[in-house]
């Protein structure tokens, strides 16, 4: 089928597949590194105590057969040497099925990892990776073209991505509609980066163009992905662009870089295609029944996406073939942050030596300037941020949390940046406060060296100990 294939896509295909196996690697590593004390056998919210009441055809995966620990990281580090392989290009040394093959094992891997993930794993940046990486599959290799309604799926994720967003964004908060919202969003936002105190402090008119271009870009641009070349490219390309804005602006683990992958296939590379064979039979059959499933598949996205109760970030199948995104379809206006601290103190008073255990990515010292991260993801400093805006969204996991603090447990010290104690003398009790926080000015700045400016709320776990620890004198 001579339509079949698009050739001048080739180097678009190229670029799209070696910046996916870049975000699968660092996916996995996020996986390998933090698992033992999120999900393992021992974890905050262990897998094994997951499978026992959720059934595999709600949450298919290879932990739901068997699960250890050991099990469990042989996935994630076999998916950083797979993921290093495509990132090498080792699809392209390979026959057109074995490269199709080696697609699909990350895949399955971190679909495993997903649907065990729970709360850790309830991200609409998982479910964008695990719908763009199954398209991945099935988009070719050296042997053959770019197919083009593969090409095509793409861009209806990139639109389903940008035009959700937009659409939630609009229906949701008034702030958006009133082009206010980016007077809080840069304070509030889950994990601020290095250059978001700055960002907050753009005069206020340029936050109104801000917001006015996100909607241009997210309700208007979307559309044109579907046009003649050159305005597809032309799309793509300003939407690029408006992520790596975002990129600028805060912590978002890989939900830019995924949607910035998402849209190079759109692109049409000025450069010369090199003749290519023709697609055999058998790989047409299937990429136009895969396609004919997606198409299918994509009915529920679709009226989720037109309803005026519209969610955001729900998959419709167990396996994340068709997802619906979206992202702050409401802005908070004030930045509350949990401070965990422990004391030696057999009695715990409020003039004890309490210390404060520091995080990688949240806020915590007011002088100590936010990181870049992402497109790492910090999952617990993630889930701290919910944990602030109401407890209701901790429960399940912050008593575990407190638990192997107290423990000082190896693994939860590790998903830390600094704890307060020696690792043979654990604190007698923790507790944790509730504080507003907002940025200083930049006179404040000048005065005290301190980004952030907080002030204690109230208490938000009295302080606790082991159940059954004996008090040390």
């Amino acid at each position: 089928m001579n339509w079949f294939t698009a050739p001048d896509y080739w180097l678009s295909r190229l670029v799209f597949q070696r910046a996916l196996a870049a975000l699968y690697l660092v996916a996995f590593l996020g996986a390998a590194v933090q698992f033992r004390a999120l999900l393992g056998e021992r974890g905050m919210l262990p897998i094994p105590r997951f499978v026992e009441r959720v059934p595999f055809r709600r949450a298919p995966s290879l932990f739901q057969l068997r699960y250890s620990d050991r099990l469990f990281a042989g996935c994630a580090w076999t998916g950083c040497a797979v993921s290093a392989a495509l990132l090498a290009g080792a699809d392209s040394w390979l026959p057109l099925w074995a490269g199709m093959l080696l697609w699909l094992l990350p895949w399955a891997l971190y679909l495993s990892i997903v649907n065990v993930g729970q709360t850790w794993y309830a991200f609409g940046w998982e479910s964008l990776l695990l719908e763009v990486g199954f398209l991945a599959v099935f988009l070719g290799n050296d042997e053959v073209a770019p197919p083009v309604v593969v090409l095509f799926l793409l861009r209806w994720v990139l639109f389903r991505v940008e035009f959700g967003a937009g659409l939630i964004k609009m229906r949701g908060d008034a702030c958006w509609r009133k082009l206010t919202c980016l007077d809080y969003h840069h304070e509030t936002q889950p994990m601020p980066g290095p250059l978001s105190w700055f960002f907050h402090h753009l005069p206020t008119p340029l936050h109104r163009v801000e917001v006015a271009a996100n909607h241009f870009t997210q309700l208007v641009v979307p559309v044109l992905l579907f046009a003649p070349q050159p305005v597809a490219t032309a799309a793509a390309a300003l939407m690029i662009v408006t992520q790596l804005w975002l990129v600028l602006s805060g912590n978002f683990a890989w939900l830019n870089w995924i949607t910035i992958v998402v849209a190079l296939p759109a692109v049409r590379f000025p450069a010369h295609a090199p003749a290519l064979p023709p697609a055999p039979l058998w790989y047409e059959v299937v990429v136009l029944a895969v396609a004919a499933l997606l198409v299918f598949l994509s009915y529920h996205p679709v009226v989720n996406m037109v309803s005026r109760s519209q969610v955001m970030n729900r998959s419709f199948d167990p396996l994340h073939l068709v997802n619906t995104y979206g992202a702050f379809g409401s802005v908070s206006r004030i930045r509350y942050e949990v401070v965990v601290e422990g004391t030696l103190d057999a009695v715990p008073r409020e003039d004890s030596d309490w210390r404060e255990y520091e995080f990688k990515g949240k806020p915590g010292d007011p002088r100590r300037w936010p990181r870049q991260f992402a497109p790492y993801h910090l999952r617990l400093d993630w889930l701290m941020w919910f944990a602030a805006l109401s407890p209701g969204y901790a429960g399940a996991w912050f008593g575990g949390l407190v638990e192997r603090l107290l423990e000082n447990d190896p693994d939860t010290l590790r998903l830390l940046r600094r704890s307060p104690f020696p690792p043979d003398e654990p604190p007698r009790h923790v507790r944790a406060r509730l504080f507003r926080y907002r940025y200083t000015s930049w006179r404040e700045l000048r005065e005290t060296g301190a980004c952030w400016e907080r002030t204690p709320v109230r208490e938000y776990l009295p302080p606790t100990r082991l159940a059954g620890a004996v008090q040390r004198s």
